[in-house]
């Protein structure tokens, strides 16, 4: 589906810097951006493609500014008090965890090393070795292990093997240094779609992380890929799943949003049927979700990953107004489902986006009408 979309974005772009669609009389009309009736983006105040963070879903200002000192300086112990000081059952540490990982395996990825050079993310093993009892340096130690066996290998291989053991064991250790910390286990779920655990084994590593975080919103999504239908379950498994996790989310969960993930991780690779996302299972995620987001505390992390997520099927479901609406609310960050499937994140968020501005004037809306 990434593919897809990305061929589809070279296509549009292939025609103008800025795609720019109107809706005519039941068709899509190209209009070109220096035409008089071409939407523009910027009238909204929307931040330009490349200004989009690709880092994260939504803002996280002390993760920044630690990222920024760890980088710049190679020196792990702004991460490690900054994990440290994070509260181990909530969101931010998992989401802080993937991206302190996540900016080591890149630099390994740009700086691989060689005889006269030291290779990228080395903050992390100096993490590693001076400090081996620090927990928050485990977890990232197993999470980097994991998003390396993804990058760098293919499942089934040898290599995968022996990455994604390593990893587990990294889990185990994590998990030791800090008994009541979820995070080492949410880890391992992305170890055992890797290794293929059999399903009673996957059911017991859950059953650990609903006793430390049975709210969980990101332990929520990462089990959801082993039942989805590409990896160990099925369609109606991952709907099971997602649908037990709705209905036994307490007020003002997101949880309530999970149907629209298994909705999403389960869409054809080709559809040619308009009606498709105004189809009864479709509608019912969206309005889910839409209920999730709008009773969620304003400041729940997890927001704009449901967000994100509801642009891409209001935009498809061609419910402009509501497209709009969230769009003015995660904007600046793309760091998300869908987008991150793309070769060019901020690329695939800025079509999405130029669709919705396109599809909310040509039916009346305006910045005026939006901020009114």
């Amino acid at each position: 589906m990434a593919t897809l979309w990305a061929l589809m974005a070279l296509l549009l772009l292939s025609f103008a810097l800025l795609p720019v669609l109107r809706r005519r009389r039941g068709m899509i009309e190209q209009v070109h951006p220096s035409h008089p009736d071409a939407a523009d983006p910027a009238d909204y105040g929307f931040v330009r493609e490349e200004e989009l963070d690709i880092r994260m879903p939504g803002p996280d200002q002390d993760l920044l500014d630690v990222l920024d000192v760890v980088q710049r300086t190679q020196d792990y112990r702004a991460a490690s008090q900054l994990l440290a000081g994070t509260e181990i059952a909530g969101e931010p540490r998992w989401q802080r965890v993937q991206a302190f990982a996540g900016a080591a395996a890149l630099e390994l990825k740009e700086r691989p090393g060689g005889v006269s050079e030291t290779p990228g993310g080395q903050w992390l093993r100096v993490w590693r070795a001076e400090q081996p009892k620090d927990a928050g340096g485990a977890a990232v130690h197993a999470e980097f292990l994991v998003q390396q066996a993804w990058r760098t290998s293919t499942p089934g291989t040898d290599d995968f093997r022996i990455i994604m053991e390593e990893a587990r064991d990294a889990c185990g250790q994590a998990a030791l240094l800090s008994p009541g910390d979820p995070v080492p286990y949410i880890i391992e779920l992305s170890v055992a779609r890797g290794l293929n655990y059999p399903q009673p084994e996957f059911e017991q590593l859950w059953l650990k992380i609903l006793d430390r975080a049975p709210t969980h919103m990101g332990a929520h999504l990462a089990a959801l890929h082993y039942w989805c239908e590409k990896w160990h379950g099925s369609r109606e498994l991952a709907y099971s799943f997602a649908e037990a996790a709705a209905a036994r989310a307490p007020q003002g969960s997101l949880l309530a949003a999970m149907p629209l993930f298994a909705v999403f991780e389960h869409l054809p690779e080709v559809n040619l049927v308009a009606s498709f996302y105004q189809s009864e299972v479709v509608t019912k995620a969206v309005h889910g979700a839409l209920h999730a987001v709008h009773s969620a505390r304003q400041d729940d992390p997890m927001l704009a990953h449901v967000r994100h997520l509801l642009v891409f099927f209001l935009v498809r479901s061609e419910r402009w107004a509501e497209a709009m609406g969230e769009l003015i609310r995660v904007d600046g960050h793309v760091g998300a489902l869908p987008w991150t499937l793309s070769a060019n994140p901020a690329g695939e968020f800025a079509l999405f986006r130029a669709l919705a501005v396109a599809g909310y004037e040509a039916n009346g809306g305006s910045p005026a009408t939006l901020h009114s």
